[in-house]
């Protein structure tokens, strides 16, 4: 008799086991699939039982909140662009203009260079006739 009454609660209890099963991996998904505010949402749908009307008006709006917010990103990424674009021309102006600061100084230079080897030159040559 033992044998019977456990092998009638075996099914049972295995059948329960796999629901058990089911429903905490539903229930995990849930969290890991929704944020936490949005899971209180779910369930509070689950339980008033929504039309498919408010469903769609809420696909909608959110298609409308995805649209506005890409084109602001849009927007600003293109700000952005144009910001760095202009710091490059800029700074390649500021390197010309510095470029063109040392080619003038390097001619600058090499003209005192030769004055310096002319006096020099002239020194010696007054130094040795003396």
């Amino acid at each position: 008799m033992e044998r019977s009454s456990l092998e009638i609660n075996l099914p049972d209890t295995h059948e329960e086991g796999k629901l058990y099963v089911v429903d905490s991996l539903n229930n995990l998904n849930k969290l890991n699939v929704c944020p936490d505010g949005s899971q209180h949402v779910l369930d509070e749908e689950e339980n008033t039982g929504d039309t498919g009307e408010n469903t769609a008006g809420s696909n909608t709006r959110n298609q409308c909140l995805f649209f506005v917010t890409f084109i602001l990103t849009l927007i600003v990424s293109l700000a952005l662009v144009s910001f760095v674009i202009f710091l490059i021309i800029q700074t390649r102006n500021k390197m010309d203009q510095i470029t063109s600061r040392l080619i003038s100084e390097k001619k600058n230079i090499e003209e005192l260079k030769k004055m310096n080897n002319m006096i020099l030159k002239h020194l010696n040559q007054s130094g040795i006739k003396r």
